[in-house]
């Protein structure tokens, strides 16, 4: 870990501002799921407990697109953070300007009373924030001493709280879950255990051409699924029907095929599949290979019993794993059997693995296995972008040990 962290700094008396992920999903004031939220409390709690005379949180929520909406205020994340925290959490009623600045200045005040905690307004909120704004980064930098990175999810964003912020709150560095995302995600990229097995799934190949080209020379397996996988089929010259297929990556795929035959890297496409007309829980299903005609009209939905087993068979002896993306559409049972048989697998490898993306976790949670993954990571994108080699934008402006 190259980057200067929370524990490297100074919070005694100081206000703390803590970039979070509190980015959850929300309905009539509900909160669906609050494991973000959750995913942050050992980095608030390291800031209490070093004595930071107040901690200010920041987050994004949604897509407001730039203006106040109700429906993506962060009100009811304040209420349960001070739920989990079993302390009390104010709720500042902007994340600039007074309403921002009177309520840091009432927390820091009240600190020894329990009111050490403020939440601000949603970022986006304001269109500053997207379009990294020096002047409301310097807003925002106004109401703390330090800056803290928890947010992963929000990494790859050039934006005003995640980047400009830093260039006027130098003392800087990344939270507690920045640092294992970082730690993990990092091993994976440079120095991962070997055999070393990427498996990659999902809708769309254009996700993810970078990370399987930023792959290609680590791995020593590729195993590629779900809707993905058709459009390499079809370049194989493969029988698809109405399965989703981007055309216009074809080129890609092809490329990528030729550089893995050539590094001699062990790619693994489907063998077979599950077939329906319809996504619909009902729909009659049909088990073919992936070189049999008789897929008509129909789409393949997910991986079959074949491949599922060789996939199971390739990540037996790995000592690293990367899980991004499911099989099939897992959310319809009759079409999640692949999904489920890679996520037990995953959990059974006797090393380490690391599982990212909504669906990809969500899987573990149908598997029942989310208790024996290393490591979740909590940014879809972020990890994505990691992976594929990229530079994010709030990881760069932390400054180095």
């Amino acid at each position: 870990m190259s980057k200067r962290t929370i524990r490297d700094l100074n919070l005694k008396g100081r206000r703390v501002f803590i970039r979070v992920d509190f980015n959850v999903p929300l309905e009539g004031g509900a909160i669906g799921d609050d494991t973000r939220i959750r995913a942050s409390l050992p980095t608030i709690k390291y800031a209490l407990d070093a004595g930071a005379a107040v901690v200010v949180l920041a987050s994004h929520l949604g897509r407001p697109k730039g203006k106040p909406n109700p429906e993506m205020s962060l009100r009811p994340v304040a209420a349960r953070t001070g739920k989990l925290l079993g302390k009390d959490v104010a709720f500042a009623g902007d994340c600039v300007g007074a309403a921002a600045a009177d309520a840091v200045k009432a927390a820091a005040s009240q600190g020894g009373v329990g009111r050490s905690i403020v939440l601000l307004e949603n970022l986006r909120f304001h269109p500053e924030e997207e379009k990294n704004d020096e002047d409301f980064a310097g807003q925002l930098a106004s109401l703390a001493d330090v800056y803290v990175n928890d947010a992963f999810g929000a990494a790859h964003r050039a934006h005003a709280s995640v980047d400009a912020i830093v260039r006027f709150l130098p003392e800087a560095g990344a939270g507690l879950l920045m640092e294992n995302e970082l730690r993990y995600l990092g091993e994976a990229v440079g120095h991962p255990a070997r055999p070393y097995v990427a498996v990659l799934g999902g809708a769309k190949v254009s996700d993810k051409i970078d990370v399987i080209e930023n792959l290609i020379p680590r791995v020593d397996r590729l195993l590629i699924g779900g809707a993905m996988a058709y459009t390499f089929l079809k370049t194989q010259g493969k029988p698809v029907g109405a399965s989703r297929v981007e055309d216009d990556k074809q080129g890609a795929a092809r490329d990528i095929l030729e550089r893995a035959k050539a590094r001699g890297l062990g790619l693994l496409l489907p063998v077979d599949h599950v077939v329906a007309p319809t996504i619909e829980a009902d729909a009659p299903t049909e088990t073919l290979s992936v070189d049999d005609p008789k897929i008509g009209d129909r789409m393949g939905l997910d991986i079959g019993p074949r491949t599922a087993k060789a996939y199971c068979d390739a990540l037996h002896d790995a000592r690293m794993v990367v899980w991004n993306g499911p099989m099939g559409v897992f959310e319809v049972d009759a079409f999640a059997h692949g999904t489920i048989a890679v996520a037990q697998a995953v959990a059974d490898v006797k090393g380490t693995t690391i599982v990212g993306g909504g669906d990809s976790i969500a899987a573990l949670k149908k598997a029942g296995v989310t208790d024996r993954i290393t490591h979740i990571s909590t940014g879809g994108g972020a990890s994505l972008e990691f992976l594929g080699g990229r530079t994010l934008p709030g990881v760069a402006a932390l400054p180095e040990k």
